[in-house]
């Protein structure tokens, strides 16, 4: 069984609600982790800018 990130994060949501833990915190958690990750790749991207002023 091959494990995506497609088919990880719907299952862990599932599981975090069957054991109890506070969806909202696992919503908040997953929203950071995605911001976090867009603005990591938005700024290692713009230091490939080909401004050779």
């Amino acid at each position: 069984m091959e494990h995506t990130l497609a088919t990880w994060l719907p299952q862990a949501a599932a599981a975090a609600g069957e054991q109890g833990v506070s969806s909202h915190l696992f919503r908040v958690v997953l929203i950071v982790m995605l911001v976090g990750c867009v603005l990591g790749a938005w700024l290692l991207l713009r230091g490939y800018r080909g401004d050779d002023d």
